[in-house]
């Protein structure tokens, strides 16, 4: 045999060689056979189920943060889509500086009321731009920062809610403005009466009635509903959305497959909504799913067949929004209620948001041009009153009697008074301050070139109606 044959097993044998000299270990022969006795205490050990556990949490709290941001493409394209072609890249520019001015806002001021040590029950006071270091090394100081993210899109979803009422009419700078109070100190401090305890070693006062909202019906979605609210009603309608006798006009939006792409990216991404509000990677992942996906069908159908009675066509954007209207139902108990209870939760929610939607636009008189006010709002006011329902621990129908619906009741008012009437405040505040509403010119023309000077199609002729 050749010496280069030799040399694989020569190599081999002078690492063996290495690796045993490196080892803290004792050789010895005992009946002509080597015994290898390895001391125990060098002996690498490595991670516990507990790290491992952790580390789960950390990278599935973190990719549902990440499809919750992605919502925010979602409701950019909703609202686009449900609104006229001059508008589009107002409505984009405020898609993302809500979510930029909310996420830096959020850092500096929001999580520290939300979820810093809340002594009063009311707002946190302390964990300010990141200052957690009261609370330890958390997951080797990970965790914090996981919760931070996933938190701040939450934030942002509110902030973004907003948008969709006040659309085509409103100044870019008042809308920059408002975005900073509700990520700021709005949404914050009512966030903080229902979820302090998520983070901090203290809880707010509806925690401590016993009010729950899972995935945040009421305090993200009803509190950006409110506040929409509030804004449409300071705003007054666009131009030619009422004739002289008063009746509504319908102004349609120029791309309803936009809208559609935007509903089904909302769709995706509130697998990471609620399911994601697990923080932790359990098995629960896949039954809050299950109850999410029910609902949002529940809720398409359900609109799309009480469109048909009362509209003659089974309308497509009614449809759409029923399905919007099922998500954020099911946001609040996703996590506590059976499948079946999921699905007349969306349902419900569907058959509202057109009858909401309607009465609002037609009775009320409340110019709402993407239909945020009953999505959200109202919506998110349902989904939180139906834990008091179908809870299966506490719920009416499972004999928990009525405590429940009650504690649902009182988070669901305490959080409209406060969302509507410090818009009201806010909004009003901006109005006879910097103002809220562009010139009659403006609005005609589009925002796209009075606000931002440029067109989102340019080299088309885009119809300025009004």
């Amino acid at each position: 045999m050749g010496m280069g044959k030799w040399r694989p097993i020569l190599a081999f044998s002078l690492l063996a060689l290495a690796l045993l000299g490196a080892m803290p270990e004792s050789i010895a022969q005992e009946d002509g056979a080597m015994v290898v006795a390895v001391d125990a205490a060098a002996a690498v050990v490595g991670p516990t189920v507990e790290d491992l556990q952790n580390n789960l949490n950390i990278v599935w709290t973190c990719m549902a943060a990440f499809l919750v941001f992605f919502m925010q493409a979602g409701f950019a394209m909703v609202e686009t889509g449900f609104t006229r072609a001059k508008n589009v890249v107002n409505i984009i520019m405020k898609n993302l500086m809500d979510f930029s001015i909310g996420s830096l806002a959020f850092f500096m001021i929001g999580f520290g009321i939300m979820f810093g040590l809340n002594n009063s029950g009311f707002f946190g006071t302390s964990d300010f731009f990141l200052n957690w270091m009261s609370y330890g090394d958390d997951f080797d100081g990970q965790w914090p920062y996981t919760f931070l993210i996933f938190q701040t899109v939450f934030a942002a979803t509110a902030a973004t809610i907003v948008s969709g009422a006040m659309a085509e009419r409103t100044k870019f700078t008042s809308y920059l403005v408002y975005s900073v109070f509700i990520s700021a100190f709005i949404y914050p401090i009512s966030g903080s009466w229902a979820w302090n305890s998520l983070y901090a070693d203290s809880t707010g006062w509806l925690e401590n009635i016993g009010f729950l909202d899972f995935a945040g019906s009421t305090v993200v979605h009803s509190v950006g509903g409110w506040l929409a609210l509030a804004g449409a009603l300071v705003l007054g309608p666009r131009i030619g959305k009422y004739g002289p006798d008063g009746k509504a006009r319908a102004i349609p939006g120029h791309n309803l497959a936009l809208g559609a792409l935007g509903v089904f990216i909302l769709w995706f991404g509130w697998f990471g909504f609620n399911a994601g509000s697990t923080t932790t990677g359990d098995g629960t992942i896949g039954y809050i799913a299950v109850t999410t996906n029910l609902s949002a069908a529940a809720g398409a159908v359900g609109a799309m067949f009480t469109a048909w009675i009362l509209l003659k066509k089974p309308e497509g954007s009614m449809s759409l929004n029923g399905a919007l209207a099922g998500l954020v139902s099911i946001t609040a108990p996703c996590d506590a209620v059976s499948p079946m209870a999921a699905i007349a939760i969306g349902l419900i929610g569907g058959i509202l948001v057109v009858l909401s939607i309607l009465f609002i636009d037609k009775t009320l008189k409340i110019d709402d041009p993407v239909g945020c006010i009953s999505v959200h709002g109202v919506c998110g006011a349902w989904g939180t009153l139906s834990c008091g329902l179908w809870n299966l621990d506490t719920g009416l129908f499972y004999g928990g009697g009525f405590h429940q619906l009650g504690v649902q009741a009182v988070g669901v008012g305490a959080v409209f008074l406060w969302a509507f009437g410090i818009g009201m405040v806010l909004f009003l505040a901006i109005k006879y301050t910097i103002g809220l509403r562009v010139s009659k010119e403006e609005e005609i023309a589009g925002l796209d070139v009075g606000e931002h000077g440029m067109e989102a199609y340019y080299g088309f002729q885009i119809f300025n109606n009004q």
